[in-house]
């Protein structure tokens, strides 16, 4: 059964690079780590009173569509 599914896997690559695609590898942060959610804190604080980072929020909030919102 793993072989018929190793085929299967092998031939859907096989025809999205004929399409033109490429498989790309992206590294994210593990959101289930202990500690990520501390870091995540420790960082926004560290530009809580930061000039460039209020005038990038502002741009973001004019920006943004958020109409429909909750």
């Amino acid at each position: 059964m793993a072989t018929a599914t190793s085929e299967r896997v092998q031939k859907h690559r096989i025809a999205l690079r004929e399409s033109g695609l490429r498989p790309v590898q992206i590294w994210v942060p593990d959101t289930r780590r202990a500690g990520f959610a501390q870091e995540c804190r420790r960082q926004s604080l560290l530009l809580q009173d930061d000039a460039q980072e209020r005038e990038t929020t502002d741009w973001l909030k004019a920006a943004a569509d958020t109409e429909g919102w909750q």
